[in-house]
């Protein structure tokens, strides 16, 4: 784990996944590289390995339903860590937040925002699939 967060950093990544003897690097921003993957590639996440710069509710339920197995970020929401909590991914984090922000920090980001009060990774799935699909169709 320890050369998965060295990468992260020194890479100017946002997020790296080790599984097996397969490294990737993703760098967008939000949820979209973990909602792709765990529905275009979803054996890649089962048994996984991920370092990721911040980690909210959406991006943890994601993860949760990949089935990866362990976790490492700088910065995760106390919502976030709620949902680990119930499931079997070991976690170990630099610093819990209240809540993530939005790019502008005016305010919470808003998979964060629309996440907050659904209780399963499960449940919060198709919300993630509705607002990836808006986000991309204004693009």
């Amino acid at each position: 784990m320890e050369e998965l967060i060295n990468l992260l950093h020194s890479g100017g990544y946002s997020c790296v996944i080790v599984n097996g003897e397969v490294r990737r690097t993703f760098t967008q921003r939000g949820v979209a590289d973990l909602y792709d993957l765990l529905t275009l590639e979803p054996d890649f996440l089962q048994g996984a390995s991920i370092a990721d710069k911040v980690v909210g509710k959406g991006a943890a339920a994601l993860m949760i339903l990949g089935g990866i197995k362990e976790l490492y970020t700088d910065i995760i929401s106390s919502k976030a860590l709620e949902l680990f909590r119930q499931s079997d991914v070991k976690v170990g984090f630099k610093q819990e937040v209240p809540f993530i922000w939005n790019r502008d920090r005016t305010g919470w980001c808003p998979v964060e925002t629309m996440c907050s009060d659904v209780e399963t990774a499960e449940a919060i799935l198709p919300l993630i699939h509705d607002f990836i699909g808006k986000m991309r169709i204004k693009r």
